[in-house]
């Protein structure tokens, strides 16, 4: 999916989304990606944010998306 292809419709804003930290990192990823429908392509604020990854990097998807999370909910 291309970012131009995407609108601010068409995803859903995550920044109401209330993860629990004191979960493991594996119980969190879940809990995100049962509440978005589409866990690579999303909102924060208002502002569209799609993950991509590459076979070009050591880390691999669950790491990525690990760190996008720990980011968010510090």
């Amino acid at each position: 999916m291309k970012l131009e292809d995407v609108t601010l419709d068409d995803v859903d804003e995550i920044s109401p989304i209330k993860i629990d930290k004191r979960k493991p990192n594996e119980e969190r990823i879940l809990d995100f990606i049962a509440k978005v429908k589409k866990f690579y392509i999303f909102k924060v604020n208002g502002k569209l944010v799609r993950m991509r990854f590459t076979e070009n990097t050591d880390l691999t998807a669950d790491d990525c998306l690990t760190r996008v999370l720990e980011n968010l909910y510090r």
